[in-house]
C-alpha cells in the first residue's frame, strides 16, 4: 500500500484486496453517550501480522472504540469483522471467543494468586484445577521459548516487578488463543529497558503472525514499533499512515488540528538562593516498609529539579511529605524556616510559600462532583477575599476568580459551572495547574504534570512551568516520562527503591543511563554489571 493511499481517512477505496482479509475490520462504527458522540462512522482495517498504532488526544474516542472491540460497550451502529467474518461482540467473552485479547493499562491480576492461577482463572475447563494448571505450565514453557515471555509460573503476582506482571497479562491473552492483541498505554509504568523488551516481544508476536493494536500517546514509540498508525480526532479517524512515511510532527498536527511544538524551548536556568533543603528524609509505611531512605537534596530559586523513576519507588511519598500530607522523619527547610515533617500541615506549607500539583488530580487535586468554580480556590479558600465570615464563602468572588483562570489557561469548555468530572483529563489538569501557579509560589512541587494529558495540553503546561521558573520559582518535578525529565529538568535526580541513585545534568546524560539508574544500576559504579533492581529480577 502506498503512503499516498494511506493519507485518506478510514478505509481506502478502489484498491484491490489480496487474500487473506484484514485481521480486523470496522465498518461504520458509531457510539453516543447521551448528547456526546464518542465514535462517529469509524472505518478501520488492521492487516494480519502487523503492529497498528492508534493515537489521539484525550476524548478523541480511542478508549471507547477499543471497549467496543473488546465487548465492554456495544456500538449503536456498524459492523465488526474478524478475519473476514462478521462477528457480534457483546461481552469480553465474545471477544475472547473471536480471538481478541486485551492488556489493560491497569492490570487485571489477582495479586495473591500465582502466575499459573492467574493464567487459568476463568478458563479452568472443569471442576478439577489440576489438569488446567498442568496445561498452562506446558504452554508457558512454549511461550517463553517462542516469544521471550519467561516468567516463574509459581511466583505470586505481588512479588513480581511491573514488567513481569505485564508479561503475565500477555500470557493470559495468548493462553486464551488470542490472535489479535490490544495493548492500552503499555509502557506507562515501565523502565526504558522493560519497554524495549516489551517491543521485542511485540515484534516477535507480529513475526509469528499475531496482530497487535497499540494505543499510546508516546509518538516516539509509535515511530519505533508500529507498521501503520491511525489518528483519531473528535470521535473520527482522520488519517491512516504507513509509519515509515510519516513523522511525529505530522501525527501531532493531525491529532490536534494545528502545528504543535514537540520540544521544550527554554533559556538557560539562572539559579538563585537555596529555597528548599531536604536532609535525611526517611519514611516507613503502615506495613513497616521503608519508602524513603535518607533522602537529601537542595532546590534553588529559578531552577527545575526533575526526579525520574519508575512509579512506586518513593516519589509519591516524597511529594506527600513535602506538601504536608504525610508524616516522616528528617529535616526540611523552606527558605530560612523549618518545616516540621513529623507533624504534617498542608495549610502551613502553603502559607510558607509552597504550592502542590498532585500526581492524581482526581483523588488529590479535585472534588469531581463539585463545580469548576468550587475547585479553583481549594487550598486557598481561607484567604480573606473568599471568606465572608461566619463560615460562609463568597461565591460571587469564587466564580469571578474561576472565570479569569478559565480564560487565562484556556480551559475548555469555558464554563466553570460544569462539574469537574465533565472536563477531559487535560482540562482537569489545567484547573489544578491554574490554581497553584497563579498564587506565585516560592516553591512548586509537581507530580506527573502531563499524565493522561494530550499533546496540546502538554505543550501548554510545559510552557507555564518554564515561565514560572524564569520568574524565579523553584520547581521540584516528578515524572515517569524520561523525555519530559530531560527536556524540563535543569538538574535530574533518579530514585530507586526509596533512595536517590544519583544526580545528572540533562546535557550530560541520556535515556539509557537514566534507565539503568531507574532499575537500580549505577553505570559509573565498579559493580555496574550487576543489576539490583527490576532487571536483575527479570534475569
Amino acid at each position: 500500500m502506498s503512503a499516498e493511499v494511506t493519507r485518506a481517512p478510514g478505509i481506502e477505496s478502489g484498491e484491490a484486496r489480496a487474500a487473506p482479509p484484514p485481521a480486523l475490520r470496522l465498518v461504520g462504527i458509531s457510539k453516543s453517550f447521551g448528547p456526546v458522540q464518542a465514535n462517529r462512522d469509524i472505518h478501520l482495517e488492521v492487516e494480519k501480522g502487523t503492529i497498528h498504532g492508534i493515537v489521539g488526544e484525550n476524548g478523541a474516542g480511542k478508549s471507547t472504540l477499543m471497549s467496543i472491540i473488546y465487548g465492554y460497550y456495544q456500538a449503536d451502529a456498524g459492523e465488526i469483522e474478524v478475519h473476514g467474518r462478521k462477528v457480534e461482540i457483546r461481552s469480553p467473552q465474545d471477544a475472547i471467543a473471536a480471538g481478541i485479547g486485551m492488556v489493560f493499562q491497569h492490570f487485571k491480576l489477582v495479586e495473591n494468586f500465582t502466575v499459573l492461577e492467574n493464567i487459568v482463572l476463568g478458563v479452568e475447563g472443569g471442576a478439577l484445577l489440576g489438569p488446567a494448571l498442568r496445561r498452562a505450565r506446558r504452554m508457558l514453557v512454549e511461550l517463553a521459548r517462542d516469544y521471550e515471555l519467561a516468567v516463574d509460573p509459581d511466583a505470586v503476582i505481588e512479588t513480581l516487578s511491573v514488567g513481569l506482571q505485564q508479561r503475565v497479562e500477555i500470557l493470559k491473552a495468548l493462553y486464551r488463543h488470542a490472535d489479535i492483541l490490544i495493548l492500552d498505554e503499555p509502557t506507562g509504568v515501565l523502565t526504558p529497558a522493560e519497554a524495549d523488551h516489551l517491543f521485542r516481544i511485540l515484534r516477535s508476536l507480529r513475526d509469528e503472525g499475531k496482530t497487535i493494536i497499540l494505543i499510546t500517546h508516546k509518538l516516539r514509540e509509535i515511530m519505533e514499533v508500529t507498521d501503520r498508525v491511525s489518528v483519531m480526532r473528535q470521535g473520527e479517524i482522520v488519517a491512516t499512515r504507513e509509519t515509515a512515511a510519516t513523522s511525529p510532527e505530522e501525527l501531532a498536527e493531525l491529532m490536534v488540528g494545528r502545528k504543535v511544538l514537540l520540544r521544550v524551548e527554554k533559556p538557560p536556568a539562572r539559579p538563585g538562593d537555596r529555597v528548599l533543603e531536604v536532609r535525611d528524609l526517611c519514611l516507613r509505611d503502615e506495613k513497616g516498609v521503608e519508602r524513603l531512605k535518607n533522602i537529601s537534596f537542595d532546590l534553588r530559586e529559578g531552577e527545575i529539579l526533575a526526579i525520574a523513576g519508575v512509579a512506586g519507588n518513593g516519589q509519591s511519598e516524597l511529594l506527600e511529605v513535602l506538601s504536608g500530607i504525610r508524616a516522616a522523619r528528617g529535616e526540611v527547610r523552606l527558605g530560612s524556616e523549618p518545616l516540621d515533617v513529623a507533624r504534617p500541615d498542608a495549610r502551613l506549607a502553603r502559607e510558607m510559600g509552597l504550592a502542590h500539583i498532585p500526581e492524581d488530580r482526581q483523588r488529590r487535586g479535585l472534588v469531581m462532583e463539585f463545580h469548576g468554580w468550587e475547585n479553583t480556590p481549594f487550598g486557598y479558600h481561607h484567604e480573606p477575599r473568599f471568606d465572608r465570615g461566619w463560615g460562609l464563602m463568597d461565591q460571587k468572588e469564587m466564580k469571578r476568580d474561576a472565570a479569569g483562570k478559565f480564560e487565562r489557561f484556556d480551559i475548555r469548555p469555558a464554563n466553570p459551572d460544569l462539574e469537574a468530572r465533565s472536563f477531559s483529563g487535560g482540562n482537569q489538569q489545567k484547573i489544578v495547574v491554574a490554581r497553584e501557579i497563579e498564587h506565585n509560589p516560592d516553591v512548586l512541587i509537581v507530580g506527573q504534570p502531563t499524565r493522561g494529558v494530550d499533546i496540546g495540553a502538554i505543550e501548554f503546561i510545559h510552557r507555564q512551568l518554564i515561565e514560572l521558573r524564569d520568574a524565579g520559582c523553584a520547581i521540584l518535578l516528578v515524572s515517569v516520562e524520561l523525555d519530559e525529565v530531560l527536556s524540563l529538568g535543569d538538574r535530574i535526580l533518579v530514585m530507586f527503591d526509596g533512595r536517590i541513585m544519583g544526580e545528572r545534568r540533562p546535557e550530560e546524560t541520556d535515556e539509557r543511563e537514566l534507565g539503568l539508574l531507574m532499575a537500580g544500576v549505577d553505570p559509573g559504579a565498579p559493580e555496574a554489571g550487576t543489576a539490583t533492581g527490576a532487571e536483575g529480577r527479570e534475569g
